[in-house]
């Protein structure tokens, strides 16, 4: 084999179409973007965020302001002579087997279930978030104690424990939407208490966190100023997921007969009122239930979007 066949031609690139310099600078004059900066750039790009959210305002909207939604009294215009009928002009999803308008039920009934939500989940959040925060931060037989009265909580699952103490006399004549919070609440706040410890147990020896210690600050400072604000992402996922896990207990309570009262218009009430007429008039129960579910499916696809873009593993490079 000759000397010239061995020799291999090597192509250089020609220096005007060499793309490292573009692809390796830095704008050194914008500023980087913190935690929860980046995580709104990464949630604008999501189809499955804006849906939910979009999904989400208008319920919130529904909920506040009904009467922006149906002009016909939820139950001031009930009439026999209406019992299961079908739709007509002005009356789109026809009547229950009281005569009342199935769509302006529906329409206020979106207050009282998803007040219940909000209320419950902010209740648990501020009480959960607090012991759980204390615990983890703190410590010692303080952890120990919160430790064990969550387990005991733990213990009763929610639907159940929310059953035993809705049928106590107290709670049974009191029904209304604070009984129902509060026996949320109380069988609710071990989950986001054991999320929040954790979080900030492994935030509260970083070294941000022993800096500020040794510049003099308390350790209720640095657990306020410092552990909280960078332990909040995993606490705000489950907030929002379980957001529509109590809009699902108080129906399920209210199905029931031992949540709201009847005079509270809820999609549980008017679910339990259908199951009567179920043969006769499906749609009575289909719309509110149907309701129901793409609300907790909004909040549930709302938790896993703001879940993949807190979590650095699940970002996409």
């Amino acid at each position: 084999m000759s000397k010239s066949s061995r020799t291999q031609e090597h192509f250089v690139a020609p220096v005007d179409s060499d793309v490292l310099p573009e692809t390796d600078a830095v704008q050194d004059g914008q500023a980087p973007l913190s935690m929860w900066g980046e995580a709104w750039r990464n949630l604008r790009r999501r189809p499955l965020f804006i849906i939910s959210a979009l999904l989400i305002l208008l319920i919130i909207a529904v909920a506040a302001f009904p009467q922006l939604f149906t002009q016909t009294p939820p139950d001031g215009a009930c009439y026999l002579a209406d019992s299961n009928a079908g739709p007509r002009p002005g009356h789109p999803l026809g009547f229950t087997l009281q005569g009342c308008d199935v769509y302006a039920r529906l329409i206020y009934g979106t207050r009282a279930s998803v007040l219940v939500g909000i209320i419950t989940t902010a209740c648990v959040v501020l009480l959960g978030g607090t012991l759980g925060a204390l615990a983890g931060y703190y410590g010692g037989w303080l952890d120990a104690v919160i430790a064990r009265l969550g387990d005991i909580f733990f213990a009763l699952p929610l639907i159940l424990g929310a059953i035993i103490v809705m049928q106590l006399p107290m709670f049974r004549e009191n029904r209304n939407i604070w009984t129902v919070v509060l026996t949320l609440v109380v069988f609710g706040w071990p989950q986001i208490a054991r999320i929040t410890r954790g979080a900030v147990i492994s935030v509260r020896n970083a070294d941000f966190v022993v800096a500020s210690r040794a510049l003099g600050v308390s350790r209720f400072q640095a657990l306020v100023k410092h552990v909280l604000p960078n332990a909040l992402a995993p606490v705000i996922v489950t907030a929002t997921i379980s957001l529509g896990t109590f809009i699902v207990a108080e129906a399920t309570l209210s199905f029931l007969g031992i949540g709201l009262p009847p005079d509270i218009m809820s999609w549980g009430n008017d679910i339990s009122a259908a199951q009567t007429s179920l043969r006769a008039n499906p749609a009575a129960l289909l719309w509110p239930a149907g309701a129901l579910s793409v609300t907790v499916l909004s909040f549930i696809m709302l938790g896993d979007a703001v879940r993949d873009a807190l979590d650095p593993k699940a970002r996409k490079l």
